[in-house]
């Protein structure tokens, strides 16, 4: 494995660990890599490519292909471009999400990406957002991050994200997939969702992302990785 120094940070939807990602990998200069994105987009891609469900192979065969590149909007917010289109607000909609928990759990698929997911990890140093990159894909990651919420709130931040886009949007119905979510990737026989052994477990519920950000950034000098 490279030796390009790694933060990993996972958690559930919701815990707020996208923003966190991308407001340290501004702030540092890192490079940015968001791994449940990857799975959301073997999803999209497979769907526009008129795939089964049920067709591993298939999705696997696309995940090992695609041109895809991370990076942050003007604003802040996120920016996915794949095979050269934008299809940032395509990767975020609940049903590619929903896809995505399902080829997350397939071996085919996650072997496809490990290779890719790794080779984000360049220098100065990479900051990877995902479920698994502290316990499976980057193990040896000098700080490791797990960044959780209450579902309550989790579901409430999507439901402010959504609203402005789908006024038929239900807390009620993003709270019951959000559990339905959490308990698939959380009992899934492959790399399911938890902290690592040595992972430093942070709660956002309630607390603003500078605060989490500067936690963080606290963690990444106590272990040298900046000034």
């Amino acid at each position: 494995m490279s030796g390009v120094p790694v933060v990993a940070i996972d958690g559930p939807s919701g815990s707020g660990k996208g923003t966190v990602c991308r407001v340290l990998a501004t702030r540092l200069g890192w490079h940015l890599l968001d791994s449940g994105a990857l799975y959301r987009l073997t999803a999209l891609a497979g769907r526009r490519a008129g795939l089964g469900p049920e067709d591993r192979t298939g999705h696997a065969a696309l995940a090992g292909r695609m041109a895809v590149v991370f990076g942050v909007a003007p604003d802040g917010g996120e920016r996915i471009t794949l095979d050269g289109q934008d299809v940032t607000a395509l990767v975020r909609a609940e049903e590619t999400g929903q896809g995505a928990s399902k080829v997350a759990a397939w071996p085919e698929v996650r072997t496809a990406l490990m290779g890719r997911q790794r080779a984000f990890a360049e220098p100065p140093g990479l900051i990877a957002d995902g479920r698994d990159m502290g316990t499976v894909v980057f193990t040896e990651a000098p700080l490791k991050i797990f960044l959780t919420a209450s579902a309550e709130e989790r579901a409430l931040r999507r439901y402010k994200q959504l609203k402005d886009k789908d006024s038929a949007v239900s807390l009620a119905a993003l709270s019951r997939e959000i559990a339905e979510r959490d308990l698939r990737d959380s009992t899934r026989s492959v790399a399911p969702l938890r902290p690592a052994s040595d992972a430093f477990v942070i709660d956002s519920t309630g607390v603003a992302v500078e605060a989490i950000v500067g936690r963080v950034i606290e963690l990444g000098r106590m272990r040298a990785l900046w000034r």
